[in-house]
């Protein structure tokens, strides 16, 4: 992966269908400086009303040259109906040097592939969200996001086990494996979690760890 370098600035995002225009769009509601490339011109002209963006095919080289993509701090390759633009436009970009390539892939060799030629993240959208779905479906967890490597954070509800205890007494990450980052009491701003914090019965735990031992967790009544 190239250093970092403090003079880059902003994010390209390849590809403007659902996937890619929702990062744009989100991006320039954080404020966040970012630039859209899109080879449609039908695309281009509909999304320029609302974020910068211009008409380009980052599969050719003289393209990301043109548009200065050797300058951008990241990248986003949202392209995901040919793969062959999707793996073209990933491979020039890891030329150049961007230092930070996010790319969206449609199945687990796609993803093989684009990791193998320079992207740093590669997700794939449609898995993970049923991923999501599914640990979420029947159990205390409302949401799951596996960081890397098996480790995961969770949002769940608190196991009647732990209602009225402080994290100290309950000492979840030796019983269970897993450490409670913070909790959020209805009515109540997100706090923390200090060894002295009392889980209350309709609390929200955010908590970290391995995946398996989170699921066992989430599935305490």
């Amino acid at each position: 992966m190239a250093s970092n370098d403090s003079s880059r600035a902003g994010v390209l995002v390849f590809g403007l269908g659902r996937f890619g225009s929702a990062i744009a769009d989100t991006l320039d509601n954080m404020d966040v400086e970012v630039l859209g490339v899109e080879r449609d011109p039908a695309v281009v002209e509909r999304w320029s009303k609302r974020i910068p963006c211009v008409e380009a095919d980052g599969a050719d080289p003289r393209a990301l040259e043109q548009i200065g993509a050797a300058d951008f701090a990241a990248a986003v390759v949202g392209v995901g109906t040919s793969l062959e633009a999707s793996v073209l436009i990933t491979g020039n970009l890891a030329d150049v040097g961007v230092p930070e390539i996010w790319a969206k892939a449609t199945s687990n060799e796609h993803k093989r592939i684009l990791e193998r030629i320079g992207a740093h993240h590669v997700v794939l959208p449609e898995a993970e969200a049923g991923a999501r779905i599914a640990h979420s479906v029947g159990g205390n967890m409302l949401d799951y996001i596996e960081v890397e490597d098996g480790f995961t954070v969770v949002k769940m509800r608190a196991p009647k086990e732990t209602h009225h205890f402080t994290l100290d007494k309950l000492n979840l990450q030796g019983t269970y494996g897993v450490h409670v980052i913070g909790v959020k009491s209805a009515g109540h701003e997100f706090e923390y979690a200090t060894p002295d914090t009392v889980v209350g019965p309709e609390d929200l735990l955010v908590v970290a760890g391995e995946g398996e031992l989170l699921e066992r967790f989430s599935q305490r009544p």
